[in-house]
């Protein structure tokens, strides 16, 4: 199948075939993205095809374009791998004539361009393909698709597995590497590449086992920790990729103060900015185990901080396994609403001296803790809009004036606001589906009482569509945003709204 499986006793040579693979990876990925010439150009691609050989330059191009193509076709990208391939194949060999690589790198682009492309769709092609030349290659390699909002990939039965992997192991093979890598698009690099691998060769010996039941058995258990590594990292990277930093440790903190919301700001925002920085140094990394190494020396951090403060996360850290440990946090639910009295706000000084951002996520942090069903579009939401406001009165000759009308729009529109969407998210967590659906229904019908009845089941069907996608902690970011967005357009009756 053309995998790099590392050996026993040779995992040394393992190691230095999977950073060569990682460093093809992000360059095919980034193709010319440094430009250093034509010939710089081909001699990289051709020193990494020949180390690598045809099989694993093609199986580590399948999950590069699947990645960055994450909805596109498994035609499509089988496509873009074909020629890719065949384009290294011809212009690699011996005796191939020096310019062979530029001319055919430019027919693909030429037929990325075309309107019959066989290659996978993207808004942005038609504004890459009106350049010419190298910044037309520059444009198109930089187009990627928005990450899945859910994981597509279903893992078949065993059986199912094994019959499909006897009728065309390297079609087999070829569709999981797709449909692997464009649902877990976000996973960093070497997690899934690790994560395929060990599937397919699972898989490869499973099937061939006297014993297959018990084989699946232990080669799943074995693989636990590593499925549990790219589910949890494609999440954490998913989130990084729409949020950036700064939001990204907003975010965590928020999450922390509806788990745990005894604890004080100044014990949960070393934790989230922790969790930040580790989204920022292994995301995009290339290190074999920098997301395991970060991820299992930040579970042991937050199991030190909050196990005293918390029984669940006790329970969840008393585990050997800290990947485990992990999920089990992530998996957690809100505490209950704790009795606090209200957040007292920052004040207009407070929001425009050198600190404001810092004043703006403790009020944040609080809100979070006191709603603790809120889900994190929202809060998300909320940290633009501060942020926007912030950019608006500060700016201003005068911001206390901008400040204090500001309030008052915040206290008719925000608070209620909140109110709904903390008890839309805590009833779907609390009830079974169906109760949960006969009481929206009822609210909404008294809340909208001159509404038809196919106008109410509209709404009914919009916000149950909110909730099943958004209330949950691995809500997609994207999607969830987008529906926020709706939300409080009907909120704001196409008025002025903060939050709009």
């Amino acid at each position: 199948m053309g995998l790099l499986v590392p050996l026993p006793g040779r995992r040394r040579g393992a190691s230095s075939n999977m950073r060569a693979a990682l460093a093809l990876l992000l360059f095919l990925a980034a193709a010319h993205a440094i430009h250093r010439g034509k010939a710089y150009v081909r001699d990289k691609v051709c020193q990494e095809y020949q180390m690598l050989g045809k099989e694993n330059f093609r199986t580590l191009t399948i999950i590069a374009n699947s990645r960055k193509y994450s909805n596109g076709t498994f035609e499509e990208i089988g496509h873009l791998v074909r020629e890719i391939v065949s384009l290294a194949e011809t212009c690699c060999a011996d005796g191939a004539d020096p310019s062979c690589y530029d001319t055919g790198s430019t027919a693909l682009s030429v037929k990325s361009c075309g309107a019959d492309s066989p290659f996978p769709a993207h808004p942005g092609t038609a504004e890459c393909c009106a350049q010419r030349g190298l910044e037309r290659k520059l444009c198109l390699a930089a187009l990627r698709h928005p990450p899945q909002p859910l994981p597509r990939y279903l893992q078949p039965s065993d059986k199912e597995l094994c019959q499909a992997f006897r009728e065309d192991p390297r079609e087999f093979a070829d569709r999981f590497l797709y449909e692997y890598a464009s649902s877990y698009s976000q996973a960093p690099l070497p997690v899934l590449l690790a994560s395929t691998r060990t599937f397919l060769s699972m898989v490869s010996t499973c099937c061939i086992s006297p014993s297959p039941t018990a084989c699946f058995l232990k080669e799943k258990l074995e693989r636990k920790t590593l499925s549990l590594l790219t589910l949890t990292s494609n999440r954490i990277c998913s989130r990084f990729s729409a949020y950036g930093k700064d939001k990204v440790s907003f975010s965590y903190l928020a999450l922390l103060a509806q788990k745990v919301p005894t604890a004080p700001f100044e014990d949960l925002l070393p934790l989230a900015e922790d969790a930040a920085e580790l989204s920022a140094q292994c995301c995009d990394s290339v290190a074999e185990d920098c997301m395991q190494k970060k991820l299992l020396e930040h579970t042991a951090k937050v199991c030190t901080a909050l196990s005293a403060r918390d029984g669940r996360f006790a329970d969840c850290c008393t585990g050997k396994n800290l990947m485990e440990n992990h999920f089990c946090i992530l998996a957690m639910p809100p505490a209950p609403a704790p009795e606090l009295p209200k957040a007292s706000e920052p004040t207009n000084k407070e929001l425009c001296g050198k600190d404001g951002a810092l004043h703006a996520t403790r009020f944040l942090f609080e809100l979070a803790r006191r709603h603790p069903s809120l889900p994190d579009a929202i809060l998300a939401k909320l940290y633009d809009s501060s942020g926007k406001l912030r950019g608006e009165c500060c700016s201003t000759k005068d911001p206390s004036s901008c400040w204090d009308s500001k309030r008052k729009r915040i206290e008719a529109e925000l608070f209620p606001f909140l109110e709904k969407a903390s008890q839309l998210c805590g009833q779907y967590n609390d009830l079974p589906f169906l109760e949960f659906k006969k009481r929206l229904r009822e609210s909404l019908a008294q809340a909208e009482p001159e509404a038809s009845p196919a106008q109410l089941e509209q709404l009914l069907e919009q916000r149950v569509s909110f909730a099943s996608t958004c209330c949950l902690p691995e809500a997609p970011p994207l999607l969830c945003a987008s529906k926020v967005s709706s939300e409080l357009g009907e909120v704001c009756k196409k008025e002025s709204c903060l939050l709009g």
